[in-house]
């Protein structure tokens, strides 16, 4: 799943262990989620929402026509 949660994690000066400390994950779920290899949970991802201090739209909206392109490859 296509996200922002790297480049809003790097913007605030926060690591992998640091988010992943914040909504009690581990790490290595958190760079899964960056790499768009995992599907967080809602719960998951409002608590990712709530420690980088950015809305569900900000971290993890995908346009309609960009899914659309996404599954025709």
């Amino acid at each position: 799943m296509k996200n922002h949660v790297k480049t809003a994690r790097v913007r605030s000066g926060m690591t992998q262990l640091q988010l992943a400390e914040k909504t009690g994950v581990t790490r290595q779920t958190i760079s899964l989620i960056e790499k768009g290899k995992y599907n967080p949970t809602l719960k998951l991802c409002l608590e990712i929402c709530y420690a980088l201090g950015k809305s569900l739209n900000e971290l993890f909206w995908i346009a309609k026509e960009e899914n659309d392109e996404k599954n025709q490859r």
